[in-house]
């Protein structure tokens, strides 16, 4: 499932555990999201809508995204690194077949958006995670309302 970066530069070794984040939830193995993201990562954009804001918390929203979009996939289409920073423009797609508390019931739509990832690794492992996605475009290919403000 880890896809390994050829050139053994430290800038790749920085990589690897981004690698390894996209893989295991292209593979549906959170459990091998415990190998690449530290116990307390900050999520501070948040995977999902209504995520708790706490350290760790991306886990339950991972889960969340899997459990409404099967299959869910996520292509790096670009990855930088500089220092402990890594970016990831990617390309999510998925079909709306489950739901969780923030989403309407399943409408059996596919959905492809893009989306930029910061990631800071420390320790071989990532330790906060940023993302920006076109949620707007996701919500008019899947038919779902805009979210009213809390």
């Amino acid at each position: 499932m880890t896809s390994r970066i050829p050139t053994g530069r430290a800038s790749d070794q920085v990589k690897q555990p981004v690698l390894d984040f996209f893989a295991a939830i292209n593979a549906r193995d959170l459990a091998a999201l415990h190998d690449c993201v530290a116990p307390d990562v900050v999520d501070h954009n948040k995977m999902i809508y209504g995520e708790p804001d706490e350290p760790g918390a991306a886990f339950e929203g991972i889960r969340q995204q899997t459990v409404a979009f099967d299959p869910l996939r996520l292509r790096v289409d670009e990855l930088l690194a500089e220092g402990d920073k890594v970016v990831a423009r990617v390309t999510q797609s998925g079909r709306h077949v489950g739901t969780h508390p923030r989403m309407p019931e399943p409408t059996g739509r596919e959905f492809s958006n893009a989306a930029i990832y910061v990631f800071t690794v420390a320790d071989g492992v990532i330790s906060e995670i940023r993302a920006v996605s076109d949620r707007l475009g996701m919500f008019l290919q899947l038919g779902w309302d805009w979210p009213a403000a809390d």
